[in-house]
């Protein structure tokens, strides 16, 4: 069974194409990447999938279902940590444990707290359990909301551009913590990002994306030198891509 299956997927506003006929499949136990420039239509992409904006065209079934009628338990979100507030008063398990409830929590104990330090440790982050969420870094704070985004043991993961204000060490080490996830949980991982160099070394399959589908395959077929042009346009003198 496919994970995720797009067919014929539209979406404009007024005269303005967001996006236009995307067709693929993500097999089930697989990581994704959808790549594409700013603007590209990747979060507008992400939002559909996750049931936030519905006057699209085309179909798209999550596990055999629509969008808005999958059980939310089954899917994990982790939104780009630069939307957040760093500053509101709560401790780390506090805002896992709102992963787990689906609201804010007033106390923290019991199941809520052993399901949400056990999701923190899988991520390797039980020592920041009760640490102010003002006081982590951006690697720690993206540590913390995988954390939520797993803590009810989702299906399917949604990334949005992840390392986004993370540094080089921390940007390795989520990377290798999600892949880590992915393998031994078999959910399926879909991740937005702009860098596909990320793609190339961590996905099993590639969405290449500039509002239309560029290619969607494996990362070295979706990610050629033609395929990049075409989606990102001048990508520096023309030579073969070798990503290493």
């Amino acid at each position: 069974m496919s994970a995720v299956e797009v067919k014929n997927l539209s979406l404009s506003y007024g005269d303005i194409k967001i996006l236009e006929n995307l067709n693929f499949s993500v097999p089930e136990n697989s990581f994704v990447s959808i790549v594409g420039p700013n603007g590209a239509g990747k979060t507008t992409l992400m939002k559909i999938l996750l049931g936030l904006i519905k006057d699209y065209t085309g179909e798209i079934k999550i596990f055999e279902k629509k969008p808005d009628e999958i059980n939310p338990q089954m899917i994990g979100y982790v939104p780009q940590i630069k939307t957040m507030d760093r500053n509101f008063p709560a401790l780390a398990i506090e805002l896992v444990a709102s992963g787990l409830l689906r609201k804010w929590p007033w106390s923290v104990g019991g199941k809520e707290k052993d399901n949400s330090l056990k999701a923190l440790s899988l991520v390797k982050a039980e020592h920041l359990a009760y640490r102010p969420l003002a006081e982590l870094s951006g690697g720690e704070l993206q540590r913390v909301c995988l954390a939520r985004s797993i803590v009810r043991n989702p299906k399917l993961v949604v990334l949005d551009e992840p390392a986004t204000g993370i540094d080089a060490i921390g940007e390795a080490d989520l990377y290798n913590l999600l892949e880590k996830y992915q393998q031994n949980s078999k959910a399926t991982v879909l991740m937005i990002t702009h860098d596909w160099h990320v793609a190339h070394h961590h996905s099993d399959f590639v969405l290449l994306l500039n509002r239309k589908q560029v290619s969607f395959g494996s990362p070295e077929d979706a990610l050629s030198e033609v395929n990049l042009r075409t989606a990102f346009g001048h990508i520096g003198h023309e030579h073969k891509v070798k990503i290493n």
